[in-house]
């Protein structure tokens, strides 16, 4: 295999992605079945992984899968993993990554807060020798330029998942249709990119888009913020949420209305706590987009450059619409 990756697709059959609805072991993404394991040092690589926040569920699932990987693993490398207090705790982000890098830590895996600012601890990190790999959340191309490092991302198309939900929102209520938007942490470029799939459905479906405003990836933050919708306008028939976290915010908003199931709500994650939502209709649909087999994707690739590879570019990950006849 090329020591030159300018572009590699990550992508899951059918079969697998059956396959990983019945459990973590031994269905990791296909990349993570192929290749020759690299020849490590005598002592095993310290590998840390900087997550954001634990209070979300998505990231709960990424944590698991990343410690059932490590735990399949121990003999090839040390592991520890750090979250955030909630999403907007990118303090705690910057220390994890200094914290790693004086701990003298191999590889460092990193699903960032915030695209740009991030840039420049990784970078520090990167000039220390530590393997950066970025996952979930691309950092910001012009950032990285400027900073002089070249770190490829590992993860999903957020523009193509949020289209997917988009437009499964858009076929079910048709054209004139009225909506709003929940983005994400606006300092996040998957935040920005889910925005631009939704308006993509938003205009090739012919919808109204009433109003778009940041809960900041949280649950609480999106009910008031949804709460605040149904007051000012009273004729909402459909809610894109970045996110299964404020999908749930909005389906708690819409309760205390009376509204549920008929406002039609998507979101982005395929959390456990919306799958009885789909199922019952108070949510449409979501977007799978396998957070934990990225994690140990992202292992996998950092251990790769530990043992001399180069990535560049984006490794590309899956992402699939998720409704209520996917799910048992």
């Amino acid at each position: 295999m090329s020591n030159s990756k300018k572009h590699e697709s990550v992508l899951i059959s059918a079969p697998r992605r059956a396959a990983l609805k019945l459990g973590f072991a031994g269905t990791l993404m296909l990349a993570l079945s192929c290749g020759v394991s690299p020849a490590f040092a005598a002592s095993k690589p310290k590998v840390g992984l900087i997550m954001k926040s634990l209070s979300n569920e998505f990231f709960k699932q990424m944590k698991e899968g990343a410690d059932k990987y490590a735990a399949e693993n121990k003999e090839k490398f040390d592991f520890k993993a750090v979250g955030m207090k909630d999403e907007r705790d990118f303090a705690s982000q910057v220390d994890a990554v200094e914290n790693f890098v004086t701990q003298k830590y191999d590889i460092i895996v990193v699903a960032p807060a915030d695209s740009k600012a991030m840039v420049t601890p990784l970078a520090k990190a990167v000039k220390a020798g530590v393997k950066v790999i970025n996952i979930d959340v691309p950092l910001d191309a012009d950032a990285k330029k400027a900073a002089g490092v070249d770190l490829a991302f590992f993860g999903p198309d957020n523009t193509e998942g949020a289209k997917l939900s988009g437009d499964a929102l858009a076929k079910e209520l048709g054209p004139g249709a009225k909506v709003v938007i929940l983005e994400g942490n606006p300092e996040a470029d998957n935040a920005k990119e889910r925005k631009v799939g939704f308006m993509d459905s938003i205009k090739n479906g012919k919808l109204e888009l009433l109003d778009s405003k940041t809960a900041h990836w949280e649950t609480e933050e999106a009910n008031t913020v949804m709460t605040n919708f149904l007051t000012k306008y009273k004729d909402i028939q459909g809610v894109m949420a970045a996110n299964d976290s404020m999908a749930l915010g909005v389906v708690k908003a819409l309760d205390a209305s009376g509204q549920s199931g008929k406002i039609k709500v998507v979101g982005f994650d395929n959390i456990p706590s919306v799958k009885p939502l789909i199922k019952d209709g108070k949510m449409l649909a979501t977007v799978e987009q396998y957070g934990a087999e990225m994690a140990a994707l992202g292992i996998k690739y950092g251990l790769r450059e530990y043992a001399g590879e180069k990535f560049s570019g984006w490794v590309k990950t899956d992402v699939t619409l998720i409704t209520a006849k996917d799910i048992k």
